[in-house]
């Protein structure tokens, strides 16, 4: 376990994931993305989806961050032990699992489905999805092994910035003992560097690399106001 954290340090993590009704919302187009993103130098895939984590573990062989979303507004990210099980199963070497103090659709805590997946899995490491920095503390007391600033400006915690909340940033790798991988937001080459020198473990990065719609709207808002 140690091994693969330590694999992160200093390196890109690249999150390859479509939303509903998107053309390229398939698992083997997902796993596809995450092969070209692991040939230009990703160290690990962030995937959503029982069959994208299939699919993505069985052709590359860095590791997969799974999740499952479940619904679209409160706790959807992996939101119970029985989604986190199903990602473990489905093949994810880490679940990414909300970790914020929002109710959950189960009644359950995150401490709780840690403790649940750690028991049958217990190589199987927990990426803990955060929006404050309360939430980072509590997560590593509760035995996460990853913090991220996932869900930074997604909930009534922090305003959503434009651009990567650098200060959530800070304070979060400042305030946690166990690895901070920064993401959010995260749009450009520079935001990227800048959140390194901020001393995170490593960097998520999705829609700027992996999210054709949205990257095609900014030039081509480039391109009419020019």
């Amino acid at each position: 376990m140690t091994d693969l954290v330590d694999g992160l340090a200093g390196r890109l993590v690249v999150s390859c994931q479509a939303y509903p009704g998107e053309p390229m919302r398939d698992p083997r187009t997902m796993s596809q993305v995450a092969q070209a993103c692991v040939a230009g130098g990703a160290a690990a895939i962030r995937v959503q989806g029982l069959e994208d984590i299939r699919a993505t573990v069985a052709v590359i062989d860095v590791p997969v961050i799974g999740l499952w979303k479940d619904g679209d507004e409160g706790v959807y990210i992996t939101p119970t032990l029985r989604h986190a099980l199903a990602c473990a199963e489905a093949g994810a070497h880490i679940v990414a699992i909300d970790a914020t103090s929002r109710p959950r659709p189960d009644g359950s805590t995150f401490a709780g489905i840690v403790r649940g997946l750690k028991e049958r899995y217990p190589d199987v490491l927990v990426m803990a999805d955060c929006g404050s920095v309360d939430d980072c503390v509590r997560a590593e007391s509760d035995g996460a092994d990853i913090i991220g600033t996932t869900l930074g400006g997604y909930t009534q915690d922090r305003n959503k910035t434009v651009g990567p909340d650098f200060e959530f940033a800070q304070e979060a790798i400042q305030a946690c003992t166990r690895p901070v991988v920064v993401e959010g937001r995260v749009h450009t080459l520079e935001h990227a560097a800048a959140v390194m020198r901020l001393g995170a473990h490593a960097v998520c990065v999705g829609t700027a690399i992996t999210h054709p719609s949205t990257i095609t709207g900014w030039f081509a808002a480039a391109v009419r106001g020019s």
